[in-house]
């Protein structure tokens, strides 16, 4: 058995979030490394001290197969006409749970609209908690089983 939690993100991010943010959640995903984005002072630290962190974990920089959760691991993150967005698909072991709720925290206050931005499941289990934007506000809404002769939306 495995620690392994299946992490998805998908939001908008208002246009005007700042750029300490984008920059931090860049560094999440590694975009640096993929030579997409540079920031516009030509820093490469992004304000929020990662740079000096020698246990700094990015979070959202895996890609290719899932080793648990099946299908693929991705990271996006990419500016609109008027907004960023952002998609993330992701296996995160359970240690770093704590760190992935302090960036959806901070991304929900940056979020452009209210609403579930994201799931997080544990690789095993069929149900996930999901994370809800409440007026910037992150909050995390377990799900239950529901009764399996009660489908709602699908035949």
């Amino acid at each position: 058995m495995s620690d392994v939690f299946a992490v998805d993100l998908a939001l908008d991010l208002s246009p005007t979030a700042p750029d300490v943010v984008l920059a931090h959640l860049r560094r999440h995903l590694e975009v640096d490394r993929q030579d997409d984005w540079h920031l516009a002072d030509g820093n490469a630290d992004d304000g929020i001290g990662d740079m000096d962190r020698p246990d700094f974990v990015p979070l959202l920089a895996d890609r290719g197969p899932a080793k648990r959760i099946g299908g693929l691991l991705t990271g996006r993150l990419l500016q609109g006409p008027d907004h960023w967005l952002l998609t993330v698909r992701q296996e995160l072991h359970a240690e770093l749970l704590p760190e992935l709720v302090e960036l959806a925290e901070m991304l929900a206050l940056h979020a452009r609209t209210d609403g579930v931005i994201g799931q997080v499941r544990f690789y095993e289990d069929d149900i996930p908690e999901l994370l809800v934007n409440r007026s910037g506000t992150l909050v995390k809404m377990p799900l239950r089983a529901a009764d399996p002769n009660a489908a709602r939306h699908l035949p």
